[in-house]
């Protein structure tokens, strides 16, 4: 039998492969004492996908290290962020993941009975958490409700009171689960200072929170349940692991935001502390790797190939997948799967505020969106907010365009510059004057609001196209149609990344010399 580890070796365990811990010495006292008392949370709303591996895979290590640790299904969270599980299909979600992520437990060796699994509406309508949401929401400033959900809770348009209430929730969980820390996604991050901001205020302890890094999906973006190509279903046949892996970014040499390898190093060889690179004779037979780093050398070196790494990691996977399927293979929870998530059928509307349910053809290669160049600029002669440009895009005329700009970039600024511009919404007047674009901008969260036009990349030409990385392809429509509200479903998840550049669900936009950016507004939104 082996011996316990001591406090030193909890912490290893408990902390390895994590981006960021924030109260390191409180966790590290907390160990000298007794054993961790811990949860991770996950809303219920799209189908889980392999990427739930990763925090399944600290799960174990946390079992490992003696830890207490609760699952926490937040039901009613997946409710409050923009609806995103309807109440009428919330029971339903709610017991499929509990089938799923049980199964996915079952699949790494994970005993269950060393967990304690919680839904969040066992005891988030209590009269006694209530009064508590009640008593936050008297400190919380809107402001900071928001910034603290920015990451997480969908951001909309017009956002629902909802969305602000839910990093409230979340850290509630933490006195009423009675815990010690709170694991979860670097994405988290300001819902864990929220909580550490605002727990105190209500005469609770502060927490640990422990931060695992956001593991790219196989396109090289963030591995999500609505974007179909990015993700690999727990329920996917094999031929689908297969044909999606070996669409997977897996450039020779790069190592960087490189899907494939993320999932070698977070999940499998957490699990097995090895792997197996299957390869034919000719090419120096198979390879066992003890150590992550030495695999990522010889990836970026080129003595691994893409190929060989993908296989092999289509065969490691299957293994976990396997007994997934078989369990879901039953009537029952085939029935579950189906009612859950039920496939919209036409002429039928689809659910409201679920990702899931959007029509496929949602996708950013139908909007037409151009590099211009302004040719010149003037006031609106009706209205002193708004600029007439004409812009070139590479076609006969110059395009005239009315932007809300006057009192947000200088006249001269704008003058012989590159923008952004949305070609193909339907010409609207504005005061009098038909526009016949939109130039695209990055605006500040917060107040006092700041707009910044988007920059192409230096050295492009007028008319030249912009694209959303894994969307090159597609033709745009001709005219998008007002009523169908493509580009306003689509602005929905821009967004401008920590490094200014523009995104789509964390995709950048790209035209063929680089990336499009903005001068500073990072975190901020595009219209």
């Amino acid at each position: 039998m082996e011996p316990a580890p001591g406090p030193q070796e909890k912490y290893q365990l408990i902390t390895r492969n994590l981006q960021e811990v924030l109260g390191e010495d409180k966790l590290m006292a907390i160990l000298k004492e007794r054993e961790l008392k811990i949860y991770w949370g996950t809303a219920t709303t799209g189908k889980p996908h392999v990427a739930y591996f990763v925090p399944m895979s600290k799960i174990a290590d946390f079992l490992k290290a003696g830890c207490e640790v609760t699952i926490l299904f937040a039901d009613l969270h997946a409710y409050l962020d923009n609806m995103k599980a309807p109440w009428e299909l919330l029971e339903l979600r709610t017991r499929y993941y509990e089938h799923v992520i049980k199964a996915m437990l079952e699949s790494i060796g994970v005993p269950l009975e060393k967990l304690r699994f919680v839904r969040g509406t066992d005891y988030q309508l209590s009269k006694e958490y209530t009064l508590d949401v009640y008593r936050l929401s008297s400190v919380v400033t809107q402001h900071d409700a928001k910034k603290a959900g920015a990451e997480v809770v969908k951001q909309v348009e017009h956002p629902l009171l909802s969305g602000l209430l839910y990093p409230g929730l979340q850290a509630l969980d933490e006195e009423y689960l009675k815990v010690d820390a709170q694991f979860g996604g670097v994405d988290q991050r300001k819902i864990f200072t929220f909580a550490e901001k605002y727990l105190p205020s209500l005469g609770y302890a502060k927490r640990v929170h422990l931060m695992n890094p956001m593991v790219p999906g196989l396109t090289g973006s963030k591995m999500s349940s609505s974007e179909e190509d990015s993700k690999i279903d727990l329920l996917d046949r094999k031929e689908d692991v297969k044909k999606k892996l070996k669409k997977a970014f897996c450039e020779p040499g790069n190592v960087e935001n490189n899907g494939v390898l993320s999932f070698i190093k977070h999940v499998l060889f957490p699990l097995k502390s090895e792997f197996v690179v299957l390869r034919e004779e000719k090419w120096g037979g198979n390879k066992t790797y003890t150590a992550y780093e030495a695999l990522e050398k010889d990836f970026a070196e080129q003595v691994v190939h893409p190929g060989d790494l993908k296989n092999s990691v289509e065969v490691a996977l299957n293994k976990l997948l396997d007994p997934i399927r078989e369990k879901f293979n039953c009537p029952e929870l085939k029935k579950l799967s189906n009612a859950a998530y039920p496939t919209p059928s036409k002429g039928k509307p689809a659910e409201k505020g679920t990702k899931n349910s959007e029509p496929e053809d949602v996708v950013p290669s139908r909007l037409d969106i151009r590099v211009g160049k302004v040719i010149s600029v003037e006031k609106h002669p009706d209205a002193d907010s708004l600029y007439v440009e004409k812009i070139d895009v590479g076609e006969a005329e110059p395009r005239t365009v009315v932007s809300g700009l006057v009192h947000f970039v200088p006249k001269e600024q704008l003058q012989d510059r590159l923008v952004v511009l949305l070609c193909n919404l339907k010409p609207q007047k504005m005061r009098g004057v038909e526009s016949q674009g939109m130039v695209l901008c990055a605006s500040s969260v917060e107040e006092p609001r700041q707009v910044e036009p988007l920059d192409p990349p230096a050295g492009c030409c007028a008319g030249e196209r912009v694209y959303v990385e894994g969307y090159e392809g597609g033709e745009p429509d001709e005219e998008l149609k007002p009523k169908k509200k493509v580009f306003e479903k689509l602005q929905a998840d821009f967004r401008i990344s920590e490094d200014c550049v523009a995104q789509w669900k964390q995709r950048n936009f790209l035209t063929k010399l680089g990336t499009v950016s903005c001068k500073s507004l990072k975190g901020g939104s595009i219209s």
